[in-house]
């Protein structure tokens, strides 16, 4: 029995683990635990107060994007991707996933609470801005697949659409998408202004990290274990996929920064996004497609925050709960 299958019956057990990266993924998800209130965000407010109208637009925009598309992942998780596996502790990791996406979306609350922020027109944008409602669109258009059609995951198409709704959310969405907004957030650290907000960040790139790890896994798996989806035209459209995406992305952060800021602008951040794409396509059993070199080096200890300690700042990013019992279990 492999990974897919509906039977409500099936994936009650979860010794033997089937699928121990699976397993691995729930245990480290849940050493990470956190909570937003546990950053004292209001010692950040003076700094945005003090920064320019295009560095404020700028974690606006982000806060629009974030805040309705991590809702939006767990609907993708709830509608298209739990209904369709029967591995016991896939779910479990899908499970304490969904809760994440949740304690993300309180957290973008937070900054929206905290920060003097027109909520009303950061929750607007997402409709109200062409290049941000494009990116929206193209991935309800996968998950409305999964919901609104019957899905036969038995058939070829079916599984093919179960794997494009996972390149679609786990690949480009949290994959190259949210951390291309991950670095224009973490960028102003970097000039020492919002440092709380990093530490915020940090956190939430970490459970992303994760995410990603699982959505990749998940695809291999499914791959693995269905030759007859590993055709040449199946692969060209997910590369191609991806490679739209990079396109939506770069209109996207023209709106994001239309002027630039010090030290950041469209350009650089769009030579990001192909870098992360690269990386994506690697990992799926691409060739790199762009072949650029990371502008933005800095942010490899923001992708490792397990070994990131701020010592200018009173947390520490890189604690886990449980670790003890997290090690245990590693070393078995």
């Amino acid at each position: 029995m492999g990974i897919l299958g509906t039977g409500i019956q099936e994936g009650l057990l979860l010794k033997p683990i089937r699928y121990k990266w699976a397993m691995d993924l729930y245990d480290q998800a849940v050493a990470n635990t956190w909570f937003p209130n546990e950053i004292q965000l209001g010692e950040d407010i003076a700094d945005f107060k003090k920064m320019t109208d295009e560095e404020r637009h700028a974690v606006t925009f982000l806060m629009s994007y974030f805040n309705p598309n991590e809702l939006l992942v767990n609907k993708a998780l709830a509608f298209g991707v739990y209904p369709y596996l029967n591995a016991a502790e896939a779910h479990m990791y899908l499970a304490k996933q969904m809760w994440e996406e949740a304690n993300h979306s309180m957290s973008f609350e937070y900054v929206l609470e905290t920060f003097p922020i027109d909520r009303e027109a950061a929750y607007a944008a997402h409709v109200d801005i062409p290049s941000m409602a494009k990116k929206e669109e193209f991935q309800v258009k996968f998950i409305r697949r999964m919901t609104e059609e019957t899905l036969d995951i038995t058939s070829v198409e079916g599984k093919q659409d179960f794997v494009r709704n996972l390149v679609a959310y786990n690949v480009i969405l949290e994959g190259i998408w949210f951390y291309s907004g991950f670095m224009v957030a973490l960028s102003f650290r970097q000039r020492n202004l919002l440092r709380n907000f990093g530490s915020l960040m940090d956190w939430v790139v970490r459970d992303e990290s994760l995410h990603l790890k699982f959505g990749i896994n998940l695809i291999l798996t499914v791959l693995e274990e269905n030759p007859e989806l590993q055709t040449a035209e199946f692969a060209d459209e997910i590369r191609q996929m991806i490679l739209d995406a990079v396109e939506m992305e770069e209109e996207y952060n023209n709106d994001l920064l239309p002027g630039g800021i010090l030290g950041l602008n469209a350009s650089y951040i769009n030579q990001y996004v192909k870098y992360l794409a690269d990386r994506r396509l690697e990992e799926l059993g691409f060739e790199a497609h762009y072949k650029v070199s990371n502008p933005a080096k800095w942010m490899a200890t923001a992708n490792d925050t397990l070994e990131l300690v701020n010592f200018f700042e009173s947390t520490n990013t890189s604690y886990e709960t449980n670790a003890k019992a997290h090690s245990t279990a590693k070393a078995e």
